[in-house]
């Protein structure tokens, strides 16, 4: 058998302990080349475009 805690932790304790477990939402800039909002230091998914020049080539729709 494993080792198991001498006292109970407190609701407070544990609720402090999970206080930064919470999903934050995305940080998002938009594209300079489209406007489409993409995540920052990434290629944009829509033109394929990245500080004013194209990257990958995304296939027209």
């Amino acid at each position: 058998m494993g080792p198991l805690p001498k006292r109970k932790i407190s609701k407070g304790r544990r609720d402090r302990r999970r206080a930064n477990d919470a999903l934050k939402p995305s940080h998002l800039v938009q594209c300079s080349n489209c406007g489409e909002m993409r995540l920052p230091h990434t290629v944009c998914p829509n033109c394929g475009h990245y500080k004013g020049r194209e990257v990958i080539s995304i296939e027209g729709k």
